[in-house]
C-alpha cells in the first residue's frame, strides 16, 4: 500500500507560480509511474501531467503544456508539479497518483492505483 500526501497548494494571483509536492510513505515510488490530476468545482477530474518511473519521459495535457513541469526525486520519494503563469482556469483540487500497472506516462485515471487526498489551488484574476 502506498500513501501519497500532496502539499504546496494555496492562493495565488494570475501569472504567479506554485510548486506542488507529493510525498510517498510506506513504499518507494521508484517503480511507479506518477501523475497529477485536477478537479474543478462541477467538473470531472482531468489529467494534468505524468512522469515515467525513471523520470525519463513526461507527458502533459495541452492546457498546461509549456507552463507546468512535472519532475521526481526518487531518492526523496517525492514528485513535484511546478506551475508557472497560472490562470484562473487552473483553479482546482490537485491530486497526485501512482500507477504500478502501467509503464510510461499514463493519462487515464483508471490506470492509477493510489491517490492522494488532494491540495487546493486557487488562482485569482
Amino acid at each position: 500500500q502506498v500513501q501519497l500526501v500532496e502539499s504546496g497548494g494555496g492562493l495565488v494571483q494570475a501569472g504567479g507560480s506554485l510548486r506542488l509536492s507529493c510525498a510517498a510513505s510506506r513504499r518507494t515510488l521508484s517503480s511507479y509511474a506518477m501523475g497529477w490530476f485536477r478537479q474543478a468545482p462541477g467538473k470531472e477530474r482531468e489529467f494534468v501531467a505524468a512522469i515515467s518511473w525513471s523520470g525519463g519521459s513526461t507527458y502533459y495535457a495541452d492546457s498546461v503544456k509549456g507552463r507546468f513541469t512535472i519532475s521526481r526525486d526518487n531518492a526523496k520519494n517525492t514528485v513535484y508539479l511546478q506551475m508557472n503563469s497560472l490562470k484562473p482556469e487552473d483553479t482546482a483540487v490537485y491530486y497526485c497518483a501512482a500507477s504500478r500497472r502501467v509503464a510510461g506516462t499514463p493519462d487515464q485515471d483508471l490506470d492509477y492505483d493510489y491517490w492522494g487526498q488532494g491540495t487546493q489551488v486557487t488562482v485569482s484574476s
